[in-house]
């Protein structure tokens, strides 16, 4: 396709822009899906030991809960993505917290195994439809120098999520001394993601794509909101960019539109491979160990407390021990993220995703010993936190950052919320995975057995990452897809 001047000279605009504050406005709307992400992982943890005595829960039915969340979020990554390519960014953005609220809500009301299990999974709808699109919008308008770190600080929030779960379902705990404790959770969630539907209303769609659909006018205005010292500018800009469709694939255009099936031709297939193969693998630790943490913990005996018996303590103090320690655990999640806001964009994707899959696999080796030591992990207590905490550092440092942020610049504009789509549907297959088979391998087993399983899974995402691997660094969205010929 010809190179057209007032296309070029708006993306300029945007690539070269310093970081302002409405950058970090249409940033900190965007994290709505990996914050309640990380929030409802950790309360469905904490809530798990209190619904299933009460709904008398079997483990299979049990593990089924735990897929519902991310066996949802597959069929709305693999939904949200190419939808948010054809409607645009905001339509879904608004639509996935709509449907939060409502999902949220149904859930604090539960009445039923089968009511928690069928929420969940429109939990998980939504929040599977929030990850593409927030890759792909993020990416779209952050200058370029600041696109990486940008992105992993949108994934961040998945531990933020967790944090701010952990000192909120302590603090309800401590306040509330009931079985019913859970539904208060889910209160929370629904009110929060209801605020978050609001104030995305303001948001503009993405220049972007206003751009790949040959709206150019409505692209300036959008660019004009964020530079406004730029108008003028932009109007002779806009009119030599007129109503030609922005196209730049590695894929030539045909006569029908770029779908998702470019991420299976030979051109973009190791593209997704990369993006989706390494997401597989550390979703089925992370969302495995995540999730399980709070019942890792306690059948490792983690405190005295813990292990003592329900009609001892109480199922909701029980809770509450193990939750705190959980609590202890995610916090270095969030270490990890901020570690690599920095890491990241100075050492390349590729090299911490690959030193991050090593720390993972030694973290999992680590408490795997703590539990087959004399006496067991209840007297290597030490031990079971180094591991758990090297496993959380690793993991954010490197590949749960790495994997949010490669889609949205590995793909087009016209594919970009499909591809993310696609890389996190596979992840959250992953997940599902892990939730469903992790517990039952530790009831056959034990946690010995998890644990080693899910160092296994680390150590494979470290050998696909480094026979796929191909840094995309801090160049523009649109060099990363340029043909040698354009």
């Amino acid at each position: 396709m010809a190179h057209n001047v007032g296309q070029a000279g708006m993306l300029e605009l945007l690539n070269e822009s310093k970081m302002r504050p409405v950058h970090y406005r249409l940033w900190l709307l965007s994290t709505g899906g990996t914050l309640f992400d990380g929030f409802s992982i950790f309360m469905l943890g904490v809530t798990l030991p209190l619904i299933i005595p009460r709904f008398q829960i079997s483990p299979t039915v049990t593990g089924l809960i735990g897929a519902a969340l991310v066996l949802g979020a597959v069929a709305g990554a693999v939904i949200g993505g190419p939808a948010a390519d054809r409607l645009g960014r905001k339509t879904l953005y608004l639509i996935d917290m709509a449907l939060l609220t409502a999902a949220a809500a149904l859930s604090a009301i539960a009445w039923h195994a089968i009511a928690v299990l069928s929420f969940q999974f429109l939990i998980g709808v939504a929040l599977g439809i929030d990850f593409p699109v927030s890759a792909s919008y993020v990416s779209e308008f952050m200058p370029r120098e600041k696109r990486g770190r940008m992105l992993v600080a949108t994934i961040t929030f998945q531990a933020v999520g967790m944090v701010i779960a952990a000192i909120l379902a302590l603090a309800i705990l401590r306040v509330i001394h009931s079985e019913l404790v859970w539904r208060y959770f889910y209160t929370c969630l629904a009110v929060s993601a209801a605020i978050f539907f609001l104030l995305r209303l303001w948001l503009p769609e993405s220049a972007r794509w206003y751009m790949s659909k040959g709206r150019n006018d409505k692209a300036a205005e959008v660019i004009a909101s964020i530079l406004p010292e730029q108008k003028p500018a932009l109007e002779k800009l806009v009119a030599e960019a007129g109503s030609e469709v922005h196209y730049v694939a590695k894929i030539a255009p045909g006569r029908k539109p770029l779908g998702m099936w470019a991420l299976f031709t030979p051109t973009y297939l190791r593209r997704t491979i990369l993006a989706s193969g390494p997401w597989f693998l550390m979703d089925i630790a992370t969302y495995g160990v995540g999730l399980f943490t709070p019942m890792i913990l306690a059948a490792m005996h983690f405190s005295s407390d813990a292990s003592k018996s329900a009609a001892v303590l109480g199922r909701v103090d029980a809770d509450f021990s193990v939750a705190q320690g959980s609590g202890i655990m995610d916090a270095f999640l969030l270490v990890g993220f901020l570690i690599g806001l920095y890491v990241v964009p100075r050492f390349g994707r590729m090299r911490m995703q690959i030193v991050g899959f090593i720390g993972m696999t030694g973290g999992m080796l680590i408490l795997a010993i703590a539990t087959v030591l004399t006496q067991g992990a209840s007297h290597h207590v030490p031990l079971v936190f180094a591991g758990f905490i090297l496993f959380n550092l690793l993991m954010n440092m490197g590949p749960n950052s790495t994997t949010f942020t490669l889609p949205a610049e590995l793909f087009p504009t016209h594919v970009r919320a499909s591809g993310s789509g696609f890389a996190a549907a596979s992840g959250k297959v992953g997940a599902t995975l892990g939730i469903f088979f992790l517990p039952l391998i530790k009831a056959s087993f034990g946690v010995t057995a998890v644990l080693c399983v899910v160092a296994v899974v680390s150590a494979l995402g470290f050998v696909v990452t480094l026979a796929f691997s191909e840094e995309t660094g801090e160049v523009s969205l649109e060099e990363l897809h340029k043909t040698s010929s354009t």
